[in-house]
């Protein structure tokens, strides 16, 4: 599992961690059942405060995607299908951070949506 954290960036580092595991897990590059890197062991490859990697994780368990047990470490979460309402309101925040990150660096809107869109493609194969 490679997480990057950038230390100038206006994002939290907790969030940008919660952001790109939440990533691996949507995107299947995390299954089910996956172990995560213990806490500190996390926060010591990262070079980061434990508590910034707790509140991560604290984040990812409240949110249903990982599951945290006390000497069995934390692990992919299998997350029922979510009802529509935290759906979509788990897409508008993410609007919202990527909005912001866009208009902080001077992205365009058009430019923003082609960066989507390109994620959203599927994967050529040659």
């Amino acid at each position: 599992m490679q997480i990057e954290v950038d230390t100038d960036s206006p994002m939290p580092a907790y969030e940008q961690i919660r952001a790109q595991i939440s990533t691996m897990v949507g995107s299947g590059l995390l299954p089910v059942g996956a172990p995560l890197p213990s806490i500190r062991q996390l926060a010591g490859d990262l070079g980061l405060a434990v508590n910034t990697v707790a509140r991560a994780y604290r984040e990812l368990e409240s949110a249903g995607t990982v599951v945290s047990r006390v000497r069995h470490g934390t692990v992919v979460a299998d997350a029922p299908h979510l009802p529509q309402a935290e759906s979509q309101r788990r897409l508008d925040e993410a609007a919202a951070s990527y909005t912001l990150i866009c208009r902080q660096l001077g992205i365009s809107a058009e430019e923003a949506v082609r960066a989507v869109r390109t994620r959203f493609a599927p994967e050529r194969r040659t």
